[in-house]
């Protein structure tokens, strides 16, 4: 009768839980030895060649995008493809949960101009910011209609918003409340200043660039991790 010879406990820590109860798992494809953790059942092998299975890569992705750094700079510092480096941006921002909006707050909402694709290709980032928190609570990207600000707006009023200031765009007076609506000198300072921090710290918002979005996925995908990351 023939007894199973039980498998080898490696003297070795896994990278995810740091626990040393590590057993080989057979081979990859590539004819490498894989391992196992009894603790947390993750999967690994000993040196990987490809940079983007590293555990940290995430958290370096997401810094070097918030710090700026286009497409191309970031997959040649991190060592991974382009491609591999677009995934990763669209299946971090998809896991991202939007911020708690809460009630009776006092909001500034303002828009920039930018383009995707190519300059022919006007579209308005609208978003809302939390004045005494400075959190963005709510944005969207789309062409200069009603339409645009109003899933921005919409937002604020299920909010209960206690006043919402907004510049002297015509469109705000037909989609906010007069009672809400506040248009005066100063009264959107805060968000201005944060137009100013999202223009210097994304490449892609500046003036007069060429380093403008060529996807509105990604777009969308950078604003989720700059703004609730």
């Amino acid at each position: 009768m023939r007894h199973s010879v039980p498998k080898l406990v490696m003297v070795m820590n896994c990278p995810k839980c740091k626990e040393q109860k590590v057993i080989k798992n057979g081979r990859t494809k590539n004819n490498i030895q894989q391992y196992y953790c009894k603790m947390c059942s993750h999967r690994f092998i000993e040196y990987y060649t490809n940079q983007a299975y590293k555990l940290d890569i995430n958290e370096k992705i997401v810094q070097l995008t918030k710090e700026g750094l286009g497409i191309r700079s970031t997959a040649r510092i991190l060592e991974i493809s382009a491609t591999t480096l677009l995934k990763r941006i669209v299946c971090i921002a998809r896991n991202i949960t939007r911020p708690i909006v809460s009630k009776g707050k006092t909001y500034e909402v303002d828009e920039l101009c930018t383009y995707i694709r190519h300059k022919k290709n006007y579209i308005w980032l609208v978003y809302a910011l939390e004045r005494n928190s400075k959190t963005v609570v709510s944005f969207n990207v789309g062409k200069r209609t009603n339409n645009t600000l109003n899933r921005v707006l919409e937002t604020l009023k299920l909010s209960d918003a206690k006043k919402i200031f907004t510049d002297r765009l015509k469109n705000y007076r037909y989609l906010i409340d007069e009672k809400l609506h506040s248009v005066k000198r100063f009264g959107t300072n805060h968000i201005e200043r944060k137009n100013l921090t999202l223009r210097t710290h994304l490449k892609r918002l500046n003036r007069r660039t060429i380093c403008f979005s060529k996807s509105l996925i990604i777009f969308m995908a950078v604003l989720k991790i700059y703004f609730w990351i």
